[in-house]
């Protein structure tokens, strides 16, 4: 497979090609953005709701209706500077641009894989990093977007999960990554959802979207806002590892879509996988799964298992998730693994996945198998982790390969649950 790595700024981009036709160069253009905060003490209007918005515009001195001016312009048409509102007055503009900026993280390279997905590597103020992904699919696609920078869990065959988390993000880096992307694909004005290169985000990123919350729910509301991105709140999936405390919470105040990470059965083997599982065992995730406020027949919930060779993927663990699926609204994807360096797991065969697949079918549950995408550029599932940590841990470790995924003692008790399984 072919990787295509190009640093911006620098010309053509490795995703240009992807662009709807037709598209402004002025607003897909890339090269010397302002940044997200500049560090000269203007501040960013991205991220802000529409009364922070107003509130703002007040303490220039200005009517509320210059708020909904500004929101069309960047949230509708993607403005990235304020002297490309021609409807504003020039002397509105050059106080606006006193004050504040309207910019984007930068982005240090843009990768396209050979089967189209596009990843971004964004940079913010703090040098903080994280990973952007874009998957097409027939005129439409999902933006899988980050929500914390490293990751606050450590599930064992998740790549970022072997990055320490560092921070949250906050509102406006989260909303910012859709822009970014839009800008990368030219995707200005918003179209019609018929006719949307990114259809769909997935809060799949790096991160638990769950404990970053009201970061989260702020961007989100800004991109289901009718007024500027206005993506529906069905076309938005948060995924999480089994918050369970906070699960209730993002279906009554968002009423997004919910995936959830489950890929065990067992708590002894889940323990292992996704640790938080010692925290919220199984059974108190699947409560949590039949009162999601938001799910339904037509909005079930979407549960994420991957295929682990000699872990988790036995008829018999086919046969304990569907028990375990009585009474939810419920569908399954199968994630075939997807390898990155250090990795110590392996992808169930092919025919092993597919026996289990059949299995679920045949009782009821839509269980397709994900085509894995971006794997040659590490941007499918499971594999994001930013450039920037991975160049220093290589540096600070001389080419030394990552640490291991499980410790002896986690090597101990997942081989006592596989042979308990």
């Amino acid at each position: 497979m072919t990787i295509v790595v190009q640093p911006v700024p620098e010309g053509t981009t490795a995703t240009a090609a992807l662009r709807r036709p037709g598209a402004a160069e002025k607003i897909a253009q890339t090269t010397a953005p302002v940044t997200l905060v500049p560090g000269d003490g203007r501040r960013t209007l991205i991220g802000l709701d529409r009364q922070e918005l107003e509130a703002e515009m007040a303490a220039l001195g200005e009517k509320p209706f210059r708020a909904k001016q500004l929101w069309h312009w960047m949230y509708f048409r993607g403005a990235r500077d304020f002297d490309d509102m021609t409807n504003v007055p020039k002397a509105f503009r050059a106080k606006l641009a006193e004050h504040f900026v309207i910019g984007r993280p930068e982005i240090t390279t843009d990768q396209l894989s050979s089967d189209g997905t596009a990843k971004w590597l964004l940079r913010f103020a703090d040098g903080r990093e994280v990973e952007t992904v874009h998957i097409p699919d027939d005129g439409r696609g999902a933006l899988c977007v980050s929500s914390q920078v490293g990751c606050t869990l450590t599930c064992k065959f998740c790549h970022t999960g072997t990055q320490t988390w560092v921070r949250n993000l906050s509102a406006a880096e989260i909303t910012a990554q859709m822009l970014v992307a839009r800008d990368r694909l030219g995707e200005w004005p918003t179209p019609t959802d018929a006719n949307r290169l990114i259809s769909n985000i997935v809060l799949m990123g790096m991160g638990e979207p769950l404990y970053n919350f009201d970061a989260v729910a702020k961007a989100m509301r800004i991109v289901m806002d009718g007024e500027g991105v206005a993506l529906s709140r069905r076309r938005i999936t948060l995924s999480t590892s089994g918050v369970v405390p906070m699960m209730q919470r993002c279906g009554e105040e968002l009423g997004v879509n919910l995936a959830v990470s489950l890929h065990a059965v067992t708590d002894d083997v889940r323990d292992v996988l996704v640790p938080i599982n010692r925290k919220y065992p199984i059974a108190e995730l699947m409560e949590a799964c039949r009162t999601y406020p938001a799910a339904s027949n037509a909005r079930r919930i979407t549960f994420e298992y991957v295929m682990l060779k000699g872990v988790n993927d036995s008829l018999a663990d086919a046969r304990e998730l569907v028990r375990l699926l009585d009474g939810i609204p419920a569908k399954v994807n199968l994630i075939p693994f997807n390898p990155w360096p250090g990795s110590t797991f392996e992808c169930s065969s092919w025919t092993q996945i597919r026996n289990f697949a059949t299995y679920l079918n045949d009782q009821g549950y839509s269980s397709p198998v994900r085509t894995p995408r971006g794997r040659d550029i590490l941007a499918a599932c499971g594999q994001l982790k930013s450039a920037s940590e991975r160049a220093r841990k290589s540096r600070e470790t001389v080419a030394a390969p990552e640490p291991e995924v499980m410790d002896a003692a986690e090597r101990e008790a997942m081989a006592a649950a596989l042979a308990l399984h």
